[in-house]
């Protein structure tokens, strides 16, 4: 077995890491070795403990190794681990989608098995492009996003977001899409104001009444709109008024242009109910679900299309939608995202968030007061705050701020992995995680800011 040292000496020297700039992460950067994994917890093979501040990339719903989804994992090991479907089904592809459909819409009744979100987008920007292409209206073939969006690193998922940073090295490999303003606002308005859950305040009015001119000038070319709803993740934690969803639904009616809805990263409960936007009390026309789809454990994700959708492929080869994955609907990933699910509601995983929703706003506000700290916000227990110096004026997320590094590596003296997103510092725990526990992750938390930036 290696040493801890000869595991990072050959990282080093083998490994391509993502988002990370290999230059100084191999000259400066001593990693955490992961040896194992616990319920908010990583061990390092050095022996020490963090607490995982961010799900491990926004994955673990239900905390590293809950011994259910393991046990389930296991058990299908020793049936079936793997197999085609196409033309092919299994039970546990069965089973799970007769379980989570109910719990995705009315109308939203058909499920296509794929890998992870990026994938999960990129199956329902075909399906929306190419419904309008049986429909006979050939010209409704852009796509429309928000300013800020990410939905992912594929070619089509990455060509419907709607940030720069990620992918702007492609340039012309992506294809056009129509940016809309993002609902917070020119100047972000709902989170400067420190709105912490959705309130119904109308500061989304005016990004609304701009998209909806710009829908209205070319509805006539748009095949679909997609939105991460209530809380666009990678733009920096930046949060939003369900009602925006609930208008953006109606326009999307009025002009005959689908809606997609990417809850691939607050799918699963984060924002207080089992997917997002139904608290907007809208049906999407095609949705995305990865990330916590299994809890965690395995690469698994589905994009869900409404009868409208799925009805207009039934035809011939024209009508096929001719896209798959070898590891579509695998039979270990669909058991376990089938006991993701069980483990929801046997153990009333959402029903139970409200004294842990209650512990996140006490942390936040315990922050709030101090001199970098700006824009705290949460929806449900999803949570974050801009670190921006007391001499500057208005704040922004800044991907490429070091802030919240600095941040970072004084939480990771004190045993905290908290990976920030530039000058955004947040949050995104296990549903599972104990009301103590959030205590005393805060309690790092104001230690750490006081030891980066004073007090």
């Amino acid at each position: 077995m290696m040493t801890r040292k000869e595991i990072v000496a050959l990282d080093k020297k083998l490994i391509w890491h993502p988002y990370t700039p290999m230059k100084k992460y191999i000259e400066e950067i001593d990693p955490v070795v992961v040896e194992r994994a616990e319920g908010i917890y990583l061990y390092d093979m050095d022996g020490t403990r963090y607490v995982d501040g961010n799900a491990s990339w926004w994955v673990n719903v239900l905390g590293h190794n809950h011994p259910r989804l393991m046990n389930a994992l296991r058990a299908q090991t020793e049936t079936l681990a793997h197999c085609s479907m196409a033309g092919m089904t299994h039970g546990p592809a069965v089973e799970l989608a007769d379980k989570l459909l109910p719990l995705c819409g009315e109308s939203l009744n058909h499920i296509f098995f794929s890998d992870d979100g990026s994938t999960a987008v990129e199956v329902a920007v075909r399906m929306a492009y190419q419904y309008w292409q049986i429909k006979g209206r050939s010209q409704k073939r852009r796509f429309v996003t928000l300013k800020g969006a990410f939905h992912g690193e594929t070619v089509g998922a990455a060509s419907v977001s709607g940030g720069e940073l990620f992918h702007k090295a492609l340039g012309p490999l992506l294809f056009d899409r129509i940016i809309l303003p993002s609902p917070i606002g020119i100047a972000s308005r709902g989170a400067e104001s420190g709105v912490s859950t959705q309130s119904g305040v109308g500061w989304f009015d005016e990004p609304f009444a701009a998209a909806k001119k710009i829908l209205e000038e070319h509805a006539d070319e748009v095949a679909a709109i997609i939105v991460e709803p209530l809380v666009q993740g990678a733009a920096g934690m930046l949060m939003y008024s369900p009602e925006y969803l609930s208008e953006l639904r109606a326009l999307c009616n009025d002009l005959d242009v689908l809606l997609i809805v990417d809850e691939v990263f607050v799918g699963y409960g984060r924002t207080g109910t089992f997917l997002a936007h139904h608290q907007a009390g809208i049906d999407a026309d095609i949705t995305c679900l990865a990330k916590g789809f299994s809890g965690g454990v395995l690469p698994m994700a589905a994009t869900v299309a409404c009868d409208r959708v799925f009805d207009a492929f039934l035809g011939g080869p024209d009508e096929t939608l001719w896209y798959g994955h070898s590891f579509t609907g695998n039979p270990i990933g669909c058991a376990v995202a089938l006991e993701t699910l069980k483990v929801f509601d046997e153990e009333n995983i959402i029903g139970g968030l409200g004294p842990k929703f209650d512990a996140m706003q006490r942390g936040l506000d315990s922050v709030k007061d101090h001199p970098w700290v700006r824009n705290p916000r949460r929806t449900g227990i999803i949570t974050a705050f801009t670190l921006t110096s007391p001499q500057a004026g208005e704040s922004a997320s800044d991907y490429l701020d070091d802030a919240g590094w600095r941040f970072y590596v004084e939480a990771r003296k004190r045993g905290a992995l908290i990976r920030p997103m530039g000058n955004v510092v947040y949050f995104v725990l296990p549903l599972t995680i104990t009301v103590e526990q959030i205590d005393s992750l805060f309690a790092i938390v104001r230690e750490s800011l006081e030891a980066t930036f004073g007090k």
